[in-house]
């Protein structure tokens, strides 16, 4: 698989990316006429939870993907992070990679970055998918203890175990899943410290009526058995955002992994559609 590109963000940090279509990846040199799809991870993961995605989107679109700051391959700046910031570093990704627009789907902590995109760079996003997300996922001081609790600990064992039960179900996880495997190793590899300031963007982050000003057609995906994001944060988010879409799911967090056929079916006739 080819190695990451990178780029530096306006506050010095470098962000790894990979760019994918039907020719292989690319490092962004490439010419391409399909249209760009930014793919964006969840908390605790990095570019790779996108693996089983990439053979079917790359087909379609021009993917670009990255590592957020404070995981994968990406640099993991000291203290708390800020949705602005996890906005502005996709923006100049954008920009070093001159797109204009492109579509943008993220899961998660992806999905807290694209509703920050729909609100306050519209002009940067064509359509966007908001899967396994909140706008508000208070109260602040629950996130204070996780973030105290993740930098104290020795090692991610507990912390890996404690997010592997939340997005999937029980038979994977009993069944001790390969792709289960690859998350707990994604888990294990991430740094406390990008762990504990990513947390601080979900602690601050309250979208609840801001997202009303998002006027980018928007398919919101949950899962009914998500404990995390839960279903009830994806009919709000879908009852907020004028015209938006709602899907919801038999997964749990992780739905682009656990039912990947029916996300997939959903998020290529969305992106899609004349």
């Amino acid at each position: 698989m080819k190695s990451d590109a990178f780029f530096t963000a306006g506050d010095g940090t470098r962000i790894a990316y990979r760019i994918d279509d039907i020719d292989g990846p690319r490092d962004g040199a490439g010419a391409s006429d399909k249209p760009v799809l930014v793919l964006s991870n969840s908390i605790g993961t990095n570019m790779r939870m996108w693996d089983l995605q990439i053979p079917r989107l790359s087909e379609h679109f021009r993917v670009v993907r990255f590592d957020t700051r404070g995981h994968g391959a990406s640099d993991v700046p000291a203290g708390a992070y800020s949705l602005d910031r996890l906005g502005r570093d996709v923006v100049e990704l954008l920009d070093a990679l001159g797109i204009e627009k492109a579509h943008f789907l993220g899961l998660s902590l992806g999905g807290f970055t694209g509703q920050w995109l729909g609100i306050h760079a519209p002009e940067r996003v064509d359509r966007l998918i908001l899967s396994n997300t909140s706008s508000y996922l208070g109260p602040a001081a629950q996130w204070d203890e996780r973030i105290a609790a993740v930098l104290r600990e020795k090692d991610m064992n507990a912390t890996a175990a404690m997010f592997l039960a939340n997005w999937f179900p029980a038979h994977m996880l009993e069944s001790k899943a390969a792709i289960v495997e690859e998350f707990r190793a994604m888990l294990l590899a991430t740094s406390p410290q990008g762990l504990a300031g990513s947390y601080a963007v979900v602690r601050d982050a309250d979208l609840r009526r801001t997202i009303a000003l998002i006027d980018r057609p928007t398919l919101v995906i949950g899962g009914k058995h998500d404990t995390v994001t839960r279903a009830d944060h994806s009919e709000a988010i879908a009852a907020t955002i004028p015209g938006a879409r709602l899907l919801l799911l038999p997964s749990v967090h992780l739905t682009n992994i656990e039912l990947p056929e029916e996300f997939m079916h959903a998020v290529v006739d969305f992106l899609r559609e004349d």
